[in-house]
C-alpha cells in the first residue's frame, strides 16, 4: 500500500489528438489507458491532474477545411467536439481538455517562441528539403524509405522556405546524458534504445519551428508571415494549461510540473523525448519524469484506415457491447511493447469468456446462492478451512500484482490479474461445493463462511477493477449492497459486513449472440458508408477536372513572368476586384484581379507573384488590366502563387 502518496500531486497526460478527422478505436486506446492509470492513482490517494485535448493547427487542417468549404476554425471546432465526445462516451475522467486554439495557449506559445529567440536558442534561416504534407515534415534524401516519407509512406515534394530553427544540436550531449542516467525516463526499453542509437548519437539536426507557406497557425508576433510550427505549438500544451509563463508561472504549474507521465503513441516518441526535452532545457524548466510510448491497436494485422475499410469507431462499438466491455477489450488486448489486435471475432470471444462466463457468472451465482440459502443475509465466517487461506492470499497477491503492473505500464497484465482472481473465485466454488453443503444442516455455518469469503473476494475484484471498468465496479458493489470500496480496505480480508443483506442477482454481462451482433454490425457499416465521405473524397470532388490537352506550341504562346507587388488597393466600383501596381522589370504595369474576397490588399504588398505578361489588355470597372496574376483555386479557397523574393522582376518562366 502507498503510505506516502496521500495528497501528493500526480500529473498525467495523453498526447493531444490531431483534429484532422474523427478518431477510430485505435486512437481511443490511449485515452482509456491514461484514464485507467489516473483512476488508479486517485484510488491510492494522489491529487491527480489528468489532461487530454486536441492539436488544431497546420497545413493539413487548412487543406481539410478548404475541402469541406469552411474556415479552419469551424473545421477544428467540429472535429474537436467529436474527439471530446468520444472521451466522454468512453467514461474517461480527464480534469482538463486543452485545445491549441485556446487564447491562453496561443499567447503563451508566442511568449515561449520569443523567449527562445531572444536568448539565441531559435535563429532565422531557410529550409530546403523534401516535404511530406500529411506529416508536415521535412526530410533529407537519406531519410526517405523507397523514396517516400519514412513516417507515413506517402509521396514527398521538393520545397524551400524561410524558417526559424531550434538549436537541437546545442543540447544534444546534455539530452544524451540525461536519458542514459535515468533508465525510467523512456518506456519501454526498446524505444529508449531507438531514440539514442537511431536519432541522438548519430547527431541532431536543428529543427524547423516556423512556417510561411500556410496561415493556419499561431503567428510569430515579431515577424509577420511566419506561424509557429507544430512542435513548439503542440508540445507546449503540457505546460501552458498549468499556467506556465516565461514572465512568471502560476502556483498550479509549480504544484504539478514536472509531469509524472506522458502517455503517447510509439510513432511520436521522438518528438516527446528529443524535441520536447530540449525545449524545456532551453527554457530552464524540469523535464517530465516518464514518457511511455505505447504500441498500436491494429485491425487484425493491419493498421486501421478508411481506405482499407477496416475502421471501427469507439462510439459505435459502445452502442453494440457497452462502454465497460470496450474499455476491457482495449486494455486487455494491448501488449506492453508490441502491437495489439482488434477483430469482431476476438471481441465476441473475450466478452463471452471473460466478462459473461468468468466475471458476470461469478457475481450472479454467488449473490443468487446467498439469497437462496440465507435469504440474502451475509453470514459470519465462523468455520474456516485451509482452502480459505489460499483464496485470501490470492486476493492479497492480486493487489500487489496490479500495483506492480500498472506502475510499469503493463496494463494488460494488470487487467489479467484481476480476471485471474475472478477465475480463482470460481475455482473456490468448485472446491467448496456450496450446493452440497446446503443439503447438510450441520454444514450451514461452513456454507455461510464459504459465501462470505466469496463475497469478500468479489469485493476485492470490484475495487481493483474500478480503474478499468468503473461502471462494472459500481454495479457489482451495488448488487452486494456494499459501500466499502476504498483501496485501503484491501489491506485486510473482511470488510464485507455480516448481517447485511445482498441485493438481487442481476446479470452484469449477458452473453453475445454472434449472429445477432454481426447483423447489427452490418447495418451500422451500411449506414456509415451511405452517410460519410472521407476528406480525401471531398477534396477529390472539389479539385477541377483537367482542361483539354494543348500542344507545346500553344503553351509557348503564354508569356509568364515574375513581378513584385508595389501597391494594391480595392477597385472602388467592385466588391471582388483588387488593383495591383506591378514592378515587371520593364517599367511597370497595372493588373486587376478578382480576389478581393480572399485577401486584404496589404497582405500582398511586397510579394513576388507570377503573371501572364502577354494577355490582351481589358478594362474592368474602368481600370485597364494588363495581364493576369496566377493563383491556385481549391473549392471555396484561393491562394496567389508566390515565388522567392530573390527572383528578378521580369524574369521569364520556362
Amino acid at each position: 500500500m502507498c503510505k506516502n502518496c496521500k495528497g501528493k500531486p500526480y500529473y498525467i497526460t495523453t498526447a493531444i489528438a490531431y483534429t484532422s478527422r474523427k478518431p477510430h478505436i485505435g486512437n481511443s486506446y490511449e485515452i482509456v489507458l491514461t484514464d485507467a492509470i489516473a483512476r488508479y492513482k486517485r484510488m491510492l490517494g494522489y491529487d491527480v491532474f489528468f489532461q487530454t485535448g486536441t492539436d488544431e493547427h497546420g497545413q493539413k487542417i487548412e487543406m481539410y477545411a478548404q475541402a469541406e468549404g469552411c474556415s479552419p476554425k469551424e473545421y477544428v471546432d467540429k472535429v474537436a467536439g467529436e474527439i471530446r465526445d468520444i472521451c466522454d462516451v468512453l467514461n474517461t475522467s480527464y480534469d482538463y481538455f486543452i485545445r491549441t486554439t485556446d487564447e491562453k495557449h496561443e499567447k503563451t506559445v508566442q511568449k515561449i517562441f520569443k523567449k527562445l529567440y531572444e536568448q539565441g536558442d531559435i535563429y532565422k534561416g531557410s529550409y530546403e528539403g523534401l516535404y511530406c504534407t500529411p506529416c508536415e515534415s521535412f526530410w533529407t534524401e537519406s531519410q526517405l524509405v523507397d523514396g517516400k516519407c519514412p513516417d507515413c509512406g506517402r509521396e514527398v515534394k521538393a520545397a524551400k522556405e524561410e524558417a526559424y530553427f531550434l538549436k537541437l544540436s546545442k543540447y544534444q550531449k546534455q539530452l544524451e546524458e540525461y536519458i542514459e542516467s535515468r533508465p525510467d525516463f523512456i518506456y519501454p526499453e526498446s524505444r529508449k534504445k531507438e531514440m539514442l542509437n537511431n536519432f541522438i548519437k548519430p547527431g541532431l539536426q536543428d529543427l524547423c519551428v516556423s512556417r510561411t507557406s500556410f496561415k493556419w497557425g499561431i503567428p510569430v508576433d515579431f515577424d509577420e508571415g511566419h506561424v509557429v510550427y507544430v512542435w513548439i505549438d503542440a508540445l507546449s500544451n503540457y505546460i501552458t494549461s498549468l499556467g506556465y509563463d516565461p514572465d512568471g508561472s502560476s502556483d498550479m504549474y509549480k504544484k504539478y510540473w514536472p509531469a509524472d507521465a506522458h502517455i503517447i503513441g510509439k510513432d511520436i516518441v521522438r518528438f516527446h523525448t528529443i524535441y520536447w526535452p530540449i525545449m524545456l532545457m532551453a527554457l530552464g524548466e524540469p523535464l517530465p519524469k516518464q514518457v511511455y510510448g505505447h504500441p498500436w491497436l491494429l485491425f487484425g494485422e493491419d493498421k486501421m484506415s478508411k481506405s482499407r475499410g477496416n475502421v471501427i469507431y469507439a462510439d459505435e462499438l459502445v452502442k453494440l457491447i457497452g462502454v465497460d466491455a470496450v474499455r476491457y477489450y482495449l486494455l486487455s488486448e494491448m501488449p506492453f511493447a508490441s502491437d495489439g489486435s482488434i477483430t469482431y471475432e476476438t471481441i465476441i470471444e473475450r466478452f463471452n469468456s471473460d466478462l459473461a462466463n468468468t466475471l458476470g457468472n461469478l457475481v450472479n451465482r454467488t449473490i443468487a446462492m446467498n439469497n437462496k440459502y440465507f435469504g440474502g443475509v451475509i453470514q459470519q465466517p465462523n468455520v474456516a478451512e485451509p482452502v480459505d487461506d489460499e483464496l485470501k492470499q490470492f486476493c492479497f497477491d492480486t493487489v500487489k500484482k496490479v500495483d506492480e503492473h500498472i506502475n510499469a505500464f503493463h496494463m494488460s497484465d494488470a487487467v489479467e490479474a484481476v480476471i485471474n482472481l475472478a477465475k480463482r473465485c470460481n475455482k473456490y466454488i468448485d472446491e467448496t461445493t456450496p450446493w452440497v453443503l446446503a443439503k447438510d444442516e450441520s454444514k450451514l455455518e461452513r456454507l455461510g463462511t464459504v459465501l462470505y469469503n466469496l463475497l469478500e473476494a468479489i469485493r476485492f475484484v470490484a475495487v481493483l477493477i474500478e480503474p478499468f471498468m468503473p461502471d462494472t465496479s459500481k454495479a457489482i458493489l451495488a448488487q452486494m449492497n456494499c459501500d466499502e470500496k476504498s483501496y485501503d480496505s484491501l489491506e485486510s480480508f473482511g470488510a464485507v459486513k455480516a448481517g447485511e443483506k445482498v441485493g438481487e442477482a442481476t446479470p452484469i454481462f449477458a452473453r453475445i449472440d454472434p449472429e445477432k451482433l454481426y447483423a447489427e454490425i452490418e447495418e451500422m457499416q451500411k449506414a456509415s458508408a451511405e452517410n460519410e465521405q472521407t476528406i480525401e473524397e471531398v477534396a477529390e470532388e472539389t479539385i477541377e477536372k483537367i482542361a483539354p490537352e494543348i500542344s507545346i506550341d500553344d503553351f509557348a504562346k503564354v508569356d509568364m513572368r515574375v513581378g513584385e507587388v508595389k501597391a494594391c488597393e480595392k477597385v472602388k466600383k467592385s466588391k471582388k476586384l483588387l488593383k495591383f501596381d506591378i514592378d515587371d522589370g520593364m517599367g511597370g504595369r497595372t493588373i486587376v484581379s478578382g480576389i478581393a474576397q480572399y485577401y486584404k490588399p496589404e497582405e500582398l504588398v511586397g510579394k513576388k507573384v507570377i503573371f501572364v505578361a502577354n494577355l490582351k489588355p481589358v478594362k474592368l470597372c474602368g481600370v485597364e488590366s494588363q495581364g493576369m496574376i496566377l493563383s491556385a483555386e481549391f473549392g471555396d479557397s484561393l491562394q496567389v502563387i508566390t515565388v522567392d523574393e530573390n527572383k528578378i522582376n521580369g524574369s521569364k518562366l520556362c
